[in-house]
């Protein structure tokens, strides 16, 4: 439409009519007999004809606005297909489709949607390179002639503001920028609609709406939240309810009668811009246009700013008053404390008889590891609560990523923090295979990094979606490092991330070769923390060997096996375990902030032993 249409359809966001977007791309698609295990964004160069005759029928059925077929064709989800050498044909071709198909009257609008991967601060993936990748993608639309952009069906606040970035830093076509959310009118981030509506705002999307979530009903709920808070055009793209599982097809079930009943609501709050997602239809379009021809393009609605929320000005607790492990380390002191490995059962007082041992011991903290070698086992959180309650010693509990998602994360440790735990040790958690429950599921929802971040939000007063928490957390946070990692360049650059994130101590994985660790504490110069080095007394050759082999992360060298080896019988062997690791803590006591040791089989008094007579 040329530059010509570009001026119209800025003009169009200030007429006092609605305009009507088209409905589901893949509904229809699947409904014609193509399956969803298929790249629906490759049908634009191996089926155009097909694309084309949806577009048609929307047109037919008076959507004002295409939407190009091209919602997951970034690079990343189509290299999931094979196909990211193909990502400028498909959404070039898919712009030139849809523009024939629109013809000179009407108006296209280059879809684009997720990445479908997590990136900062939850994921690996940095915000510049997911920028990049929303803009190869743009480029290319922008190329096909796509009168403005549609970004679509996004969750993550920051994902979306990149994509805001990507086309601005292209043209200035207008943007329609919509999030997804769920029952509560949330995304699944937690961030509310006044939240993710002023933010969109401020970045300069042009119109901002819902589409997708659950049906026309909760979306109806979020828009009114989201009129109070902006002058900005709102737009709104339902599914035709909730999918039905009906004999293995999910079934949208909301009629055209229905939606269109909506779409008249819409309209009556403020919205401007209607159409349909996943389920709907040409037919529930077709009912929608008319309900909408129905109204009187000269009503107004009467917008009311409400002021910019003044967040309360939260101060971060300080470190050393976080917890006691947090003060001593402050302090400079060097600091012991024994890992404990919780019980199979529900039972927690052979390991309570061992803790108290330790603490009469004077070490400083337990560690409490959370499924480790992906094994089912109490809960660390309880186990750290139980510690604290009945033997007054401070706990530090590990924390995997593996098994969770992002909210129940923050449940979890919102949870841990009023029980009145303080420090706790973020891993991102090995998969079941390792473990024997090879057929188990594992979730992945962040690593390591992405929860450092979390956490450290949780002590600035804010939850994953910035809702503030009212008073912020105060949370001690440790990290894991491998020193002796294969490729230690990726370690490396892991830990920089998890500094940078919001580590304040790191354990590592046990020592064994002391040179190995000043090599990675040398490297490590530029952003070091307070690094606690893990110990583990070993007890026999086949002990050393376990670790050696089924261990994650642990490598024990040659030398130290061919003293187990040479260690007969078991009284031997455990002496020989006992006075390396008596060698490897003596030796690092000047380059760490403290130690780790392990308790083997649940033997507290193996880690007793080490430190005897040892002055720290």
């Amino acid at each position: 439409m040329g530059e010509e249409a570009v001026r119209d359809f800025k003009e169009a966001l200030h007429e006092d009519r609605v305009y009507l977007f088209d409905g589901a791309m893949g509904t229809m698609l699947y409904s014609k007999g193509v399956y969803i295990n298929r790249s629906f964004e490759e049908l634009n160069l191996v089926e155009p004809r097909l694309v084309q005759e949806i577009h048609r029928a929307y047109v037919k059925s008076g959507a004002q606005i295409l939407i190009t077929n091209t919602f997951a064709a970034n690079r990343v989800k189509l290299a999931a297909r094979g196909l990211e050498e193909q990502i400028k044909e498909i959404n070039y071709k898919g712009a030139k489709i849809a523009r024939e198909a629109a013809g000179e009257d009407l108006y296209v609008a280059g879809d684009i949607g997720p990445l479908g991967i997590r990136i900062e601060p939850w994921g690996p993936t940095s915000v510049d390179e997911a920028k990049e990748a929303f803009k190869e993608q743009a480029e290319a639309l922008l190329d096909g002639g796509v009168d403005l952009f549609v970004l679509e069906t996004f969750s993550d606040l920051n994902e979306i503001h990149q994509a805001i970035r990507a086309v601005r830093e292209l043209c200035d076509l207008p943007i329609v920028a919509q999030m997804t959310v769920a029952d509560d009118g949330n995304s699944s981030y937690g961030t509310s609609p006044e939240i993710f509506t002023k933010r969109l705002d401020e970045w300069g999307a042009d119109v901002i709406g819902i589409n997708c979530s659950v049906g026309p009903r909760v979306t109806l709920e979020t828009i009114e939240k989201m009129v109070p808070v902006t002058r900005k055009k709102l737009s709104a793209q339902p599914n035709a309810g909730y999918p039905r599982n009906i004999d293995g097809r999910n079934i949208y079930l909301a009629s055209p009668e229905y939606m269109a009943k909506y779409a008249k609501r819409f309209i009556q709050v403020g919205v401007k811009f209607v159409g349909g997602c996943c389920g709907t239809t040409p037919e529930h379009i077709k009912a929608i246009a008319n309900e909408v021809k129905a109204l009187s393009p000269s009503r107004k609605i009467s917008v009311t700013m409400v002021p910019e929320d003044q967040r309360p000005q939260v101060q971060p607790i300080p470190r050393r008053e976080k917890s006691s492990f947090a003060r001593k380390i402050c302090e400079g002191r060097f600091v012991a404390s024994v890992e404990i490995v919780p019980p199979k059962g529900c039972d927690p007082s052979g390991v309570l008889q061992g803790v108290r041992l330790l603490k009469e011991a004077g070490i400083d903290a337990v560690n409490i590891p959370d499924g480790p070698r992906a094994m089912s086992r109490m809960g660390a959180i309880p186990l750290a609560a139980i510690i604290e309650r009945e033997v007054g010693i401070e706990a530090i509990f590990h924390y995997c990523c593996r098994d969770r998602n992002l909210l129940g994360m923050q449940s979890d440790l919102l949870g841990a923090y009023a029980l009145g735990l303080r420090n706790i040790l973020i891993i991102t958690g090995d998969p079941p295979k390792m473990g024997p429950y090879p057929d188990a599921t594992a979730v992945f929802d962040v690593d390591s990094i992405g929860l450092t971040n979390m956490v450290r939000q949780m002590n600035q007063g804010m939850d994953i979606g910035g809702n503030p928490i009212g008073k912020p957390t105060g949370w001690h946070i440790g990290v894991g490092v491998n020193p002796g990692a294969i490729d230690l360049d990726r370690e490396i650059k892991r830990f920089e991330w998890k500094v940078d994130a919001g580590a304040e101590f790191a354990v590592t994985q046990p020592v064994f070769d002391v040179e190995v660790l000043k090599k990675f504490l040398k490297r490590i110069e530029h952003c070091r923390i307070p690094v606690i080095a893990g110990i583990w007394p070993l007890t026999s050759l086949r002990n050393a060997e376990f670790m050696n082999n089924e261990v994650p992360g642990v490598s024990v060298p040659p030398p130290v096996m061919e003293r187990m080896r040479k260690a007969e019988g078991k009284e031997k062997a455990r002496e020989e375990g006992l006075a390396i690791a008596r060698e490897a803590l003596m030796e690092v006591m000047e380059l760490v902030q403290g130690v780790q040791i392990s308790a083997p089989f649940g033997k507290v008094q193996y880690a007793l032993d080490v430190v005897e007579g040892i002055e720290r």
